[in-house]
């Protein structure tokens, strides 16, 4: 590349000019129910694989600890995501839902199942399943 750069170029604008983009749009629907997108990441990764050390949480999400931190602080001061030390460790916590915690995911699964229909019925559904496949391939170790 020669010349001046200039942001239809750059790959990480075009990323984050599109992830805020798409935020919007789940954010609007999960909001609904009292949740960011980021809250609800977290919420369904608990959902599938609970309890969960933070460390396997930031892993699992690519997200450093400092990060989920801040993300999960409303969800355990709200009474959804509660921690317990490990039996093994008692400096490691690990993270769950709570029954409220699981009750309020439903509520938002829907939520983002409605912002999911949005997005697709403005991207397609055959384009954001390969959007899908490539940014997941962007991360996968």
């Amino acid at each position: 590349m020669n010349g001046p750069l200039t942001y239809d170029e750059c790959n990480c604008f075009a990323l984050r000019q599109a992830a805020r983009y798409v935020t919007q749009i789940y954010e609007r629907h999960l909001g609904e129910v009292g949740l960011t997108a980021a809250q609800f990441t977290i919420m369904a990764k608990l959902a599938r694989r609970a309890p969960a050390t933070m460390v396997e949480m930031a892993d699992a999400m690519v997200m450093d600890r400092t990060t989920l931190v801040r993300a999960l602080k409303p969800l355990q001061r709200d009474g959804l995501v509660v921690s317990e030390a490990s039996e093994h460790d008692g400096r490691t916590y690990l993270f769950s839902l709570s029954a409220s915690g699981k009750t309020t995911f439903a509520q938002a699964a829907a939520a983002w199942r409605n912002a999911q229909a949005e997005f697709e019925g403005k991207f397609g559904h055959a384009r954001a399943k390969a959007l899908r496949a490539e940014l997941f391939g962007m991360t996968a170790e």
